[in-house]
C-alpha cells in the first residue's frame, strides 16, 4: 500500500514500526502520530528502554530464560521443585504457564521448536544442554515434562527430545491435550493450561 508521508522522519519511523510482528503501515503509522503528540520526555523514556532492553538483556545460562541476571530468579528459588523440568519452545510459554499458578517447578527454554521447512534443526535449539542438565546429578532432575504446543513442528520436538533421553532415569510426562490441536500455549486460558499442566500424562 502506497503511503504519502508528510515528513521523511515519520516515513522513517513508519517503516521501522511496521517490521513488528501484527504490525501494518497503518497501525504504526498511529503509533508514530502518537509518540509524536506525547511529551517529548514519555517518548524519550520508551526509547531508552528499548535501548536498554537491546544493550542489556540476558538469557539463564541455566534454563536460557530471559533474565536480567546470570541464572533467572525461577531457577535461583529454593521454593521451585528442582526435580521437575518443564520444556517450552520460549519465554512466552513459561509466562503462560506461570499465570495458571498450577506449576511449581523449574523451565527449560529450547529457544524454537523443530522446523526443517524454516530451517530449524536439533542443533539449533536448546536439546544438547538440556541432556547435560538432566544427567548431572547435582540437578536432581526427576522428570522432564514436555509442555510443547500440540502442532506437527511441537509434536516432531518431543518425539526428539524423548528419543535423546528416554534411556536416562528419568519420568517423561507430557501435557495433556486440554490444549487445542494446532494451537500455541500462549493463547491458551489459563483453566485450561493449568489443567493441561496438572493432568500431564506419561510420554508415549
Amino acid at each position: 500500500m502506497l503511503m504519502e508521508f508528510p515528513s521523511k522522519l515519520i516515513e522513517e519511523a513508519v517503516n521501522q514500526v511496521s517490521k513488528l510482528p501484527g504490525i501494518g503501515k497503518k497501525t504504526a503509522l498511529r503509533l508514530v502520530l502518537h509518540l509524536v503528540k506525547e511529551k517529548q520526555e514519555n517518548t524519550f523514556a520508551l526509547t531508552e528502554a528499548l535501548s536498554n532492553l537491546r544493550a542489556n538483556i540476558r538469557y539463564c545460562n541455566k534454563c536460557h530464560n530471559i533474565s536480567d541476571a546470570e541464572i533467572c530468579s525461577i531457577c535461583l528459588s529454593h521454593r521451585r521443585d528442582q526435580t521437575l523440568v518443564c520444556v517450552v519452545e520460549d519465554t512466552k510459554d513459561v509466562m503462560a504457564i506461570e499465570n495458571t499458578a498450577q506449576y511449581n517447578g523449574q523451565y527449560h527454554v529450547l529457544g524454537g521448536v523443530i522446523s526443517p521447512i524454516n530451517g530449524v534443526g536439533p542443533s539449533e535449539l536448546k536439546i544438547e544442554s538440556l541432556v547435560k542438565r538432566i544427567t548431572d546429578p547435582a540437578n536432581e532432575v526427576k522428570e522432564v515434562i514436555l509442555a510443547l504446543s500440540p502442532t506437527m513442528e511441537g509434536d516432531t520436538t518431543s518425539f526428539y527430545i524423548h528419543k535423546k533421553i528416554k534411556e536416562l532415569p528419568v519420568k517423561i510426562s507430557v501435557i495433556s491435550r486440554g490444549v487445542p490441536i494446532g494451537g500455541d500455549l500462549e493463547y491458551a486460558d489459563e483453566i485450561t493450561l493449568g489443567r493441561s499442566i496438572s493432568g500431564r500424562t506419561l510420554f508415549s
